[in-house]
């Protein structure tokens, strides 16, 4: 009787365990419907994290700026997953920054204290220029997330492209910091 009971616990043992590495426990670390890896964790809220734009502006038309946007989680570990969500203001216009294509995004997990940083690349468009945006103000989401921070833009004017798509890119989240 012996015999047949050993072969049966870990008959039952390795089924076991083969469910468990199928099941991810509905966390959510599966890909979703467009082949993206789902996000996993609780996402960053604007409301838990601080806030520090550093800049390097571009000095005159047709050279290029960057604006580094750096968060300091503040709560309890989140992630951000993706890119952030930027638009520029003049007044009543507005644009979105499109994404970095050359960069890919990954998922960032930051624990309490830990910083993160996305930059807004841009080239300076001419003062009063047809092709400029005279931007005063940006305005980031983060993924996952409701709600949305605005900072001061005084780095120039940005060049527009075509249809009035700026001439800028946003970059993924990246880890900041040690």
């Amino acid at each position: 009787m012996r015999a047949t009971a050993i072969p049966f616990a870990v008959s039952a043992l390795c089924a076991a365990l083969l469910l468990t590495a199928c099941d991810d426990g509905g966390s959510g670390g599966g890909t979703d419907d467009g082949g993206e890896a789902a996000p996993t964790g609780t996402a960053c809220r604007l409301d838990e994290v601080g806030v520090q734009v550093e800049a390097s502006p571009a000095p005159a038309a047709g050279d290029t700026g960057t604006v580094s946007v750096v968060l300091t989680n503040n709560g309890s570990s989140c992630t951000l997953d993706g890119f952030p969500t930027v638009t520029l203001a003049a007044g009543t216009t507005t644009v979105d920054v499109p994404r970095d294509q050359a960069a890919a995004a990954q998922q960032v997990t930051l624990a309490q204290g830990a910083t993160a940083s996305f930059t807004v690349t841009y080239a300076r468009g001419e003062a009063g220029g047809a092709q400029s945006l005279a931007a005063r103000k940006a305005t980031f989401g983060l993924p996952g997330a409701s709600g949305t921070h605005s900072f001061t833009w005084s780095y120039g004017e940005v060049a527009l492209e075509g249809e009035g798509a700026p001439d800028a890119s946003v970059t993924p989240f990246q880890q900041a910091g040690d």
